[in-house]
């Protein structure tokens, strides 16, 4: 799981200086914690934390593998921006024209 520190808007990610998840919940207001930024790599045997369509993931599947101590995280301290509105949409867009986008990395 990829992790980053974006404030307290999503779920948080408590993780060990190894790297172990200890917990992962969704945030409280107090929070300005790592977050989970949505970019996994699972064994094939997590599919079975998966009971059908109706699964959340972030709740049972990745709650259940954080309290067995089965969950890494990855720290990505680079530039990342969601984007799930038109107001995130518009400010990466704006980035791109400018010629400021930091995912950017080519000529």
């Amino acid at each position: 799981m990829s992790a980053y520190n974006a404030g307290q808007r999503f779920g948080v990610l408590d993780i060990g200086s190894d790297g172990t998840v200890r917990e992962f919940r969704e945030k409280t207001q107090g929070d300005g914690n790592l977050i989970n930024i949505g970019f996994m790599v699972c064994q094939p045997e997590f599919i079975n934390y998966i009971d059908g369509d109706s699964t959340i993931l972030e709740k049972a599947p990745l709650e259940s593998v954080a309290k067995q101590g089965q969950l890494m995280a990855y720290r990505h301290e680079g530039f990342w921006q969601c984007m799930d509105t038109v107001r995130e949409k518009e400010l990466l867009e704006k980035l791109w024209a400018s010629g400021m986008a930091p995912w950017k990395v080519w000529d």
